[in-house]
């Protein structure tokens, strides 16, 4: 078989996600043997499902998903499934397979030399860090050696050695890869063609040449598709003025004002339907508790994880209002548990009475999943804000761009990016003296991430932050910096 034949086509594939919520509309597109390709699109585009149609997970309303036969297909999603969070890792790689796999140890180990991990294998997948969890996710797709590579935003919680060591794997693999990301550099590292989803007419567009490359193309492709509609409106718009000067002449005018309209028709038949620019969320402040003095958190010790061993480490950091604390090591070495430790006030850290704690979790577990999107907003305003309505709810959630069916729809059932939209909304009404944040840039558009940045930087509360990639954090005033690692 050859490199270039069709792995996947799509054929005029329509889909509904609930009731009366199209995410594709009559969708073609086909992808080669070996190609490695990204899929772009808004949060909520309906990326992820596009997947799971690929997987054969759902099903389309209508056309049809080709995979050539034979073609074993494997993905590593956003996150762990909650449902196996319990398990020990022996037991999360045995779900990779239909039937018993006898030397499954030996498998692991080779699957986790490939994504550089190493840990005992009856450890509870629960108790690894965000960035070792994805380290996992990627390895329980890899074991399955598939032929087709499913990666949805594999860099999220990596730090920088884990996306170099990513990025060499990708490039290596001699199979088909479609990767969701909204790292720019990472993807232009090995990517041969981009599909783009578009949320607004539900159609993919494909192109091909690495990400930077056809990232141009779309800019080009919409400035001439502008200009030419810009032409047409003027035209149309002369043409209307010239019909509604001869229409009042009387006579054989009325024939030249009514072949004038016709012109205008036609014109308006020819404007181009520019896909639109991903809309991007406003500007937003988060601010802070209005009535907190002084000393706000003490860290007097936290732990630092190595070897899977747990060491105590003496500490002596204030922080008061407007200061910025950046919390800096690898991937495994204690952040997140320290973050959880201060959220909920255990041992190491002491938080000044009456503070109001707003806590960014990477899994998003400070949401009810069950609640709607709406029964969450109006839990903090009730909680915190009852001086504010539903409507300024609804003028703040707007600005995330949580609106109509979206404010109805059960949290469990958005996007990861569209939960990490929820949760700053949330942060923006409940006004924290102190901001807790973990990874608050994975899965989240990067258009949205220079104005998430800013309100970072200007926030005056205390702030306590953890993130793995330098181009955010540097856009952001950092006062003190924690390295777990030293």
């Amino acid at each position: 078989m050859s490199k270039n034949d069709a792995l996947l086509t799509f054929d005029d594939v329509s889909f509904e996600f609930g009731h009366n919520k199209p995410i594709l509309d009559e969708v073609s597109f086909s992808v080669r043997r070996g190609m490695k390709v990204t899929l772009m699109g808004q949060n909520g585009a309906g990326k992820s499902t596009l997947f799971s149609l690929i997987s054969g997970t759902t099903k389309p309303e209508s056309g049809k998903v080709n995979i050539l036969n034979g073609v074993s297909i494997a993905q590593a999603k956003q996150v762990i499934p909650r449902d196996q969070l319990d398990l020990t890792m022996r037991e999360f790689f045995e779900r990779c397979f239909k039937e018993k796999v006898y030397d499954i140890d030996v498998k692991i180990e080779e699957v986790l030399e490939v994504v550089n991990f190493h840990a005992p294998h009856d450890r509870i997948v629960r108790s690894f860090s965000g960035g070792q969890q994805a380290r996992l996710l990627l390895a329980s797709a890899i074991i399955q050696q598939p032929d087709l590579l499913l990666l949805d935003e594999p860099t999220n919680n990596l730090d920088k050695a884990g996306i170099e060591h990513l990025t060499q794997f990708i490039k290596n693999y001699k199979n088909t890869v479609i990767v969701i990301s909204h790292d720019a550099d990472f993807l232009n590292s090995f990517t041969d063609g981009v599909l783009y989803l578009d949320v607004y007419t539900k159609k993919i567009e494909q192109y091909f040449g690495n990400y930077f490359k056809v990232v141009e193309q779309i800019s080009a492709r919409i400035e001439k598709e502008n200009m030419k509609n810009a032409q047409l409106a003027k035209e149309i718009q002369e043409n209307k003025d010239k019909a509604n000067f001869f229409s009042h002449k009387g006579g054989q005018m009325r024939l030249v004002a009514k072949r004038m309209r016709e012109k205008a028709e036609e014109l308006e038949e020819e404007i181009v339907d520019v896909r639109k620019e991903d809309r991007t969320i406003r500007p937003f402040e988060i601010p802070s508790q209005p009535e907190i003095v002084g000393e706000i958190i003490k860290i007097n010790s936290y732990k630092v994880i190595k070897n899977h061993e747990a060491t105590n480490r003496k500490a002596n950091i204030s922080l008061k209002k407007n200061t910025h604390l950046l919390l800096r090591g690898p991937n495994g070495i204690g952040k997140t548990t320290l973050l959880q430790t201060i959220a909920e006030g255990g041992k190491g850290s002491v938080i000044a009475d009456g503070v109001r704690v707003g806590y960014y979790r990477q899994d998003f577990s400070t949401l009810n999943f069950d609640h709607t999107v709406r029964e969450s907003l109006m839990d903090i305003v009730e909680k915190f804000r009852k001086d504010l309505g539903e409507e300024d709810m609804r003028s703040i959630a707007a600005g995330f761009l949580i609106s109509g069916d979206v404010m109805n729809t059960r949290v469990g059932s958005l996007s990861e990016g569209q939960k990490g939209l929820v949760a700053f909304a949330r942060l923006v009404i409940e006004r924290p003296g102190l901001l807790i944040l973990d990874e608050p840039t994975n899965h989240i558009n990067f258009r949205h991430l220079p104005l998430i940045a800013e309100a970072l930087n200007e926030y005056k509360g205390a702030m306590i932050l953890v993130s793995h990639v330098p181009e955010f954090v540097a856009k952001i005033r950092i006062d003190d910096t924690l390295d777990l690692e030293k």
